[in-house]
């Protein structure tokens, strides 16, 4: 099971999480790591898509903590329907709605972690923060960090933790 912070402007459009950019480099991130993309399940922390206008633009805004508070139980009940063998949180937002507001994606991100109610879990960076990487170098050191923190993911799903 895979975990984002909300959806973005075109999932808020298509009503299907992942579809955009950010989506894309999943995709190609999740093969490279050898997750099958169709047996994954793919959510949001967040439900609702909030946005402010920029010109023609819907740009998202982050998530409160009282709205990642408010959709947690229909996480919970996502969780509970589809029995994961493992949680991969994408971001801050989804791994602080699992692990709690003191966690820190980079520190702790590639590794799997243990807490009770929930099958292990995996947080690592957002796709959509690689895309914003300042240069080509950047962003393809950041995506094979992302591809690792995967591959730590898919080793987690066949051996059946």
């Amino acid at each position: 099971m895979f975990i984002g912070e909300r959806p973005g402007d075109q999932e808020d459009k298509a009503g299907k999480p992942f579809i955009g950019p950010a989506g894309q480099l999943l995709d190609l991130c999740m093969k490279e790591a050898g997750i099958d993309r169709d047996a994954a399940y793919v959510t949001n922390a967040v439900k609702h898509f909030k946005w402010e206008p920029r010109g023609k633009r819907r740009l998202h805004k982050k998530p409160s903590l009282g709205e990642i508070r408010a959709c947690h139980p229909w996480l919970d009940a996502e969780i509970e329907a589809v029995h994961p063998r493992l949680i991969v949180c994408l971001g801050a937002t989804a791994a602080q709605a699992l692990l709690g507001p003191a966690f820190h994606v980079s520190q702790d991100r590639g590794k799997t972690i243990g807490i009770p109610g929930y099958p292990p879990i995996v947080a690592t960076v957002h796709p959509s923060s690689i895309l914003r990487a300042g240069s080509d170098e950047d962003r393809e050191k950041q995506k094979q960090q992302f591809v690792d923190d995967l591959t730590v993911a898919a080793r987690g799903i066949s051996a059946k933790i």
